[in-house]
């Protein structure tokens, strides 16, 4: 039912793209809406990644660099039946993780040095099962494309402005204001619908992928709380991306209303745990050294408050890093110290 709703999310947004361009040009200016989209659409698949990555200042890490995220990435990978993606760690202080790519195999995930300084080694785990989830369903180009094609009708409804007199417009000027502020709120809120029905999915099947539906609720809470008293600069100046965070990365947005990117992270957490109750779940499980292994089990009710990190989520060599257990338990993320700056 998820991809029925999020296809006739997709549908009625491009019946609005469609819409506006026959209002403003008939025939004529409906077929150049739709080339003016593919190109957009076209440009966005190959290099929206990039663009994103780079907005948010994120650096690549290899198993050297980040050996512990490194290697749960990839034994997620694996589990998922996924390509190992490139991982991305960006200093900033926010607890937050998204992830980019036009498809699996050129898929990342990116984690705030802030989520891996507050968060223990079991949420991380969970948070990462979260993002590859969005990978394996080709979210990352869902959103990429509805990102797109709403940021073409609000182009294409200021255009409506200056032809207001069209004959396909019954209102004429007025009709033509109307379509300037209506429009683009519409497809904001289409949107954003698309947005909350694929992250309730990636929670799904992130937890499938983690074993344990609990480790990604505990990292809901403690990265709402701490995204609600960190700012994100970067999200800030960039607020089309927020809708890729696991987390609504913005200032301000803690309400959950017809307007938010993301679903009420309560109703999240409370879905979760009621997988969790249903059990069935194969469990990761840490080797103490720094990696996970595969734990068999009848149900996912593990203590409720997950393990502390073993160690901190940078190099193996770098000894003067506080351990991320002592951190775990702070309200404000310390300023991140070793190889992320």
């Amino acid at each position: 039912m998820n991809y029925v709703r999020t296809g006739m999310l997709l549908a009625a947004m491009t019946a609005l793209f469609m819409g506006i361009g026959f209002m403003i040009g008939g025939q004529t200016g409906m077929l150049i809406a739709l080339l003016i989209a593919g190109g957009m659409n076209i440009f966005s698949y190959w290099n929206s990644d990039r663009m994103v990555l780079a907005m948010h200042h994120a650096q690549e890490v290899d198993e050297r660099q980040a050996p512990e995220l490194y290697g749960m990435v990839r034994t997620m990978a694996a589990r998922a039946e996924l390509p190992m993606p490139k991982v991305y760690v960006i200093n900033n202080p926010q607890p937050n993780a998204f992830a980019t790519g036009r498809n699996p195999e050129n898929a990342a995930v990116a984690a705030t040095t802030g989520l891996l300084n507050s968060l223990t080694k079991e949420e991380v785990a969970g948070v990462m099962a979260h993002e590859l989830a969005h990978v394996k369903n080709r979210d990352t180009l869902i959103m990429t494309i509805t990102a797109t094609i709403a940021g073409a009708i609000s182009m294409l409804a200021n255009f409506a402005f200056f032809f207001g007199g069209n004959r396909n417009n019954p209102l004429g000027l007025i009709g033509s204001i109307l379509m300037m502020f209506l429009a683009p709120m519409a497809a904001a809120l289409v949107q954003m619908a698309i947005s909350r029905t694929r992250e309730y999915a990636a929670d799904r099947m992130g937890a499938q992928i983690c074993g344990n539906p609990l480790w990604l609720a505990s990292a809901l809470h403690k990265i709402a709380g701490g995204a609600a008293r960190v700012v994100n600069e970067d999200a800030e100046h960039n607020p089309a991306t927020a809708h890729m965070f696991i987390i609504n990365p913005l200032s301000g947005q803690n309400m959950d209303n017809l307007f938010s990117t993301h679903p009420n992270t309560d109703n999240r957490i409370a879905a979760l745990r009621e997988m969790a109750s249903e059990g069935g779940f194969s469990e990761m499980r840490s080797s103490g050294d720094g990696h996970f292994g595969v734990r068999e089990t009848s149900n996912a009710q593990p203590q409720r408050d997950a393990r502390r990190p073993s160690g901190p989520w940078g190099s193996a060599g770098n000894t003067g890093q506080r351990r991320g257990g002592e951190q775990s338990g702070r309200d404000e993320p310390r300023k991140p110290k070793g190889p992320w700056g």
